[in-house]
Formats: structure tokens, C-alpha cells, sequence
């Protein structure tokens, strides 16, 4: 049986993972990495992918020979980045994931919020960045008013009712455990149940990294947000 007719996406793609078990919370995965983010934060893991203009070296063929032998094997596909909604070609790549009959997920940092509403109905799961208290997501992102946005995200996708989780990359350099837990308490009010807590990688290069003091994980209890 064919499938949908659905346009061939343009996406430009960064990086391929044919499979991984821990970016899209109980399925068998494999990561689309999305080319472009217009934020700039000091401790990102894929720095390699925030030109949005650098040559993309993957092509969405690729995609999708992988996806045709790996059918019964995966469950889905995770569109990650860089910034994957920053990207107008996006839309068009999750329709074709849907119509190869496989689950949709993503990785943002909720900085479009109007383009992840609309992506929203082509999605089955959305792990979501909040990078921290809104008072430090200037500093964090190195751009003004990204806070608003990235909350704004949150709000969407509750209110969507796809499954989703946060994600804080914390250091001791980027705000203190006092304003980690009170943001442990502001998602717990706003009503999210899933919020993994992530250890930050960063260069001794990044300033704030060499100056900060050690830091001191709290205790998982002290984070609860049930």
C-alpha cells in the first residue's frame, strides 16, 4: 500500500542518529538533528549546529531510506537540534514521519511558541527547555526577552494535551540551588509532573564556568514537583 502523497521536506539536517534509546521517553528512536539556533548558550552540547547558513551534510533521503529498513524495528523519530522550529520546513518533515507510520517527537527550546502551536496536532511527545528562573534566561541565552517565550511554550503545550517533559541544564555558575529550587516550585505550580534535571558540560573556556565554585547537586527530594 502507498503511502499519503506528503511534500519532500527541505530540512536542512545537521546530524543523524539511526537509533537511541533515551530522547524519546519509552520508544525506540531515531534523532533528526535540525541545522540553526539563533541562541547563544555557553554550555551547549551541539555548537556545531547553531549556524543556521553552515552546510547541512545530510540529505532528507537519508531520512528516509533509514526509516523504510527500519520499519518494526523503531517506534519514532525525534527532531532535535540546534532549534528545530526555526525551521520552515519542519511542519512538512513531522507530516512525512506521520505518514511513514512512525511517532513524532521534539526537542525546543520553546522559542517560537506561535510555530510550536501549530506544530503541536503533528506531535506525540515535546521535551521542552527551560533553561531557568525567567529572571537568568537573558543572561543563559545571551538574548533579550527569550524567558516570556520559552514560558509562553509551556503553556501551549499543556494546554495542547501532547505528552511532554522539561529538561534544566543547571550549573552553580548560571544561578544559585536557591533559585533552583524556586524553580522546582514555579513549574510544580504551573502544574508539570515530568522535569529532568540535567548535569552541565561546559568548556573552562566559557568565563562563568572558571569563577563559579564547585557545584553541589541538591537532593532529589528537595526538587520534587509532585
Amino acid at each position: 500500500m502507498s503511502e499519503p502523497s506528503v511534500s519532500t521536506p527541505r530540512l536542512r539536517i545537521g546530524g543523524l542518529t539511526p537509533l537511541t534509546t533515551i530522547d524519546f521517553p519509552g520508544r525506540l528512536a531515531a534523532v533528526v538533528f535540525c541545522q540553526g539556533c539563533p541562541w547563544r548558550c555557553g554550555y551547549c552540547h551541539n555548537a556545531g549546529l547553531l549556524d543556521a547558513a553552515a552546510p547541512a551534510p545530510h540529505r532528507w533521503s537519508e531520512v528516509e531510506q533509514l526509516l523504510h529498513t527500519r520499519r518494526g524495528l523503531l517506534d519514532g523519530v525525534v527532531f532535535s537540534g540546534g532549534e528545530p522550529t526555526l525551521q520552515a520546513a519542519l511542519p512538512d518533515a513531522l507530516a512525512r514521519v506521520r505518514a511513514l507510520g512512525f511517532a513524532t517527537g521534539l526537542h525546543t527550546a520553546g522559542m517560537y511558541p506561535e510555530r510550536l502551536q501549530a506544530l503541536l496536532p503533528l506531535l506525540d511527545w515535546v521535551g521542552l527547555d527551560i533553561k531557568g528562573p525567567p529572571a537568568h534566561y537573558d543572561a543563559i541565552t545571551r538574548t533579550p526577552g527569550s524567558g516570556d517565550r520559552a514560558w509562553e511554550s509551556l503553556r501551549c503545550v499543556q494546554a495542547s494535551g501532547v505528552d511532554y517533559e522539561c529538561r534544566t541544564t543547571w550549573h552553580a555558575g548560571l544561578f544559585d540551588t536557591a533559585a533552583l529550587q524556586a524553580l522546582a516550585e514555579d513549574l510544580a505550580a504551573q502544574g508539570v509532573r515530568q522535569w529532568v534535571l540535567q548535569e552541565c558540560s561546559t568548556p573552562a573556556s566559557v568565563p562563568w564556568a572558571r569563577t563559579a565554585p564547585p557545584t553541589q547537586w541538591p537532593l532529589p527530594t528537595s526538587l520534587r514537583c509532585a
